[in-house]
């Protein structure tokens, strides 16, 4: 059988949403075209990136913020009637309109599954297509990485154990006993809607802190000087809720009212009917719902990316997008841009330096 055709461009971005489209119209806006000198792949069938797998309950009177990609503003797209739409709707629709708007042409549904260093080139392979390119911006994000961490007995456990990304309705967990876990704002969407149907438990790993007014520029700063800091150093980024805080709506007023906010500390281990704790207190439950976030999904480029012994990767530049071991690949989207208008700086500034690295010019590009 005949080697497949290896299409050759000059950039890839992998992954279609925020950071990717943002990374998509600022190579336009730096002279590139798409197709001949980038091209944009993307796993999922549809425009939307993550947003299109979120729950249904989450609309956009219930969601924390979408915020404008580059170009064109979200508010354009919606109607009066827009609060009560479900955001997994509402934003791939945005999305959609947006590649429309800006010709942003995505390959999907077309999942990376390799790439690796070929005569000084990035291989790009896929099921259906290979591809090859000096060049790479990831934008993979984190949300087909669900992290949850490794507790002892995890497998006798006889009942069922789901995380963030599995979570559809909470009409699911009527009559089960249920143990959420985790202290972000996901964990405190979910435990409300679940608290309302069935009997549940709310556990953390440390005491969650309640933040009373407006999440402000400095709070916000604060956050991603946090994140930013870990990921310089080659460390694994870290939730940004301890620096950030819980907000405390009414929602979460309600809550406390209705005593579902009565947190416990992490249980010990797992057992083969519910969970235990230190002092030996153990609870029957039919469900552990692990709200214990993402990480990156990054193992397609597990052959190129330069690991540090803490697990993390040394990143650098002005936002820290780029691999500070092999600065022809960049990261938006992971660890301090990991938030959606984070996303977006970071996809602007991923290929203003990758153009840099690369030595590039837009005059120089049609002799690439």
């Amino acid at each position: 059988m005949p080697d497949r055709i290896r299409y050759k461009t000059k950039i890839i971005i992998i992954g279609a949403g925020q950071a990717g489209l943002s990374a998509a119209y600022h190579l336009k806006k730096l002279g590139l075209e798409i197709g001949s000198d980038f091209l944009v792949l993307d796993a999922a069938s549809a425009a939307g990136g993550a947003w299109q797998y979120r729950w249904p309950s989450l609309t956009l009177s219930t969601v924390n913020k979408i915020h404008d990609l580059p170009g064109m503003a979200f508010e354009e797209t919606l109607d009066k009637a827009s609060a009560t739409v479900q955001a997994s709707i509402a934003v791939p629709h945005y999305f959609d309109l947006y590649e429309q708007k800006f010709g942003i042409r995505v390959f999907r549904p077309l999942k990376v599954e390799n790439v690796y260093l070929h005569n000084d080139r990035f291989y790009i392979d896929s099921s259906k297509t290979l591809f090859s390119a000096m060049g790479i911006i990831n934008a993979t994000g984190t949300w087909e990485n669900p992290y949850i961490p490794a507790y002892p007995g995890a497998e006798l456990f006889m009942g069922e154990q789901l995380h963030t990304k599995d979570f559809k309705t909470a009409d699911y967990f009527k009559g089960k006993r249920v143990v959420v876990v985790g202290g972000g704002i996901s964990a405190i969407q979910l435990l409300d809607q679940i608290s309302k149907v069935t009997a549940t438990i709310w556990v953390t790993r440390r005491p969650p802190i309640f933040r009373e007014g407006p999440f402000d520029d400095v709070a916000g700063h604060n956050a991603v000087a946090m994140v930013e800091g870990r990921v310089r150093k080659g460390l694994i980024p870290s939730s940004v809720v301890s620096v950030t805080g819980l907000p405390l709506s009414q929602e979460v007023l309600d809550m406390k009212q209705r005593g579902v906010l009565n947190r416990l500390p992490m249980f010990r281990e797992i057992t083969q009917n519910g969970v235990k704790w230190e002092d030996g207190r153990e609870e029957k439950v039919d469900v552990i719902l692990w709200n214990t976030g993402f990480r990156g999904a990054l193992d397609h480029l597990k052959a190129v990316l330069p690991r540090e012994e803490t697990g993390g990767i040394i990143m650098a530049g002005r936002l820290a997008t780029m691999v500070a071991k092999e600065p022809r690949i960049h990261l938006p989207g992971y660890g301090p841009s990991a938030s959606t208008i984070g996303a977006n700086r970071a996809g602007a500034v991923a290929a203003r330096e990758l153009m840099a690295t690369l030595g590039w010019s837009s005059g120089r590009l049609a002799n690439l």
